[in-house]
């Protein structure tokens, strides 16, 4: 699977570098041959990152998933941390961000999650705003193939608004799991009416593809570039 083959790449790139700097050069080299012992460290990371590059560089893409109309790709996301969908609904306007579940959670080790779990476990931002108002309205739900489940709802100020997790500046809202049944149905039911469910899924899961691999590659590049500049 494509996402597990960038995570290999990932690991295979991190064990080498552990042996370089863990390897005690001062032991072996005297003073005067320390810009020998640096230029052998460089060597050896540009090496590394060079064939981490080309793998990774050959990884076909996945299938080619549109949005469920009417939602569209909002232009430049993949270059940005911000919504990656939009569509109106009536006189609103509705934009979903999304991130891995594993990304976000504070404690979470991704080693100790199966590798179907993390790459099927998403967070999606749902920001639904209408026009003359200071505050939109903010689902964050837990995202599955087969799933949505709605974790809170909340008001948020529209210079807030960038798709990712923030302290909240005001009350954020009850406890959605707190609430009775009814209210929770009908909230659901109102994000399902906007098109806000499970059918996002195929999409936005291919999407976070698409944008680790272009930012595993621009890592790759980036640290190359940096190294270099030290020779």
């Amino acid at each position: 699977m494509w996402k597990t083959a960038m995570a290999r790449a990932t690991r295979a790139l991190r064990s080498p570098l552990q042996g370089i700097t863990s390897t005690p050069f001062g032991s072996h080299y005297s003073s005067s041959s320390k810009s020998t012992s640096s230029a052998v460290v460089n060597s050896m990371i540009l090496r590394s990152l060079k064939e981490h590059y080309t793998e990774v560089s050959k990884m076909a893409p996945p299938p080619k998933v549109s949005p469920p109309s009417p939602f569209t790709v909002v232009k430049g996301a993949l270059d940005s941390g911000g919504p990656v969908l939009k569509r109106m609904y009536g006189d609103e306007e509705i934009s979903i961000s999304v991130m891995r579940m594993v990304n976000i959670l504070p404690g979470l080790d991704p080693a100790e999650i199966d590798g179907d779990d993390e790459i099927n476990q998403l967070f999606l931002h749902a920001d639904i705003s209408k026009p003359g108002q200071d505050f939109v309205l903010h689902f964050l739900c837990g995202l599955y193939p087969d799933a949505l489940g709605i974790h809170s709802v909340s008001l948020r100020h529209k210079s807030e608004t960038s798709g990712l997790l923030e302290v909240p500046s005001k009350y954020n809202g009850p406890d959605f799991e707190g609430l009775d049944d009814r209210m929770r149905d009908a909230f659901h039911g109102y994000i399902e009416e906007r098109g806000i469910n499970d059918a996002l899924f195929p999409f936005l899961q291919a999407w976070l593809y698409v944008k680790d691999h272009r930012s595993l590659m621009h890592w790759f590049k980036s640290v190359g570039t940096c190294v270099k500049k030290t020779n």
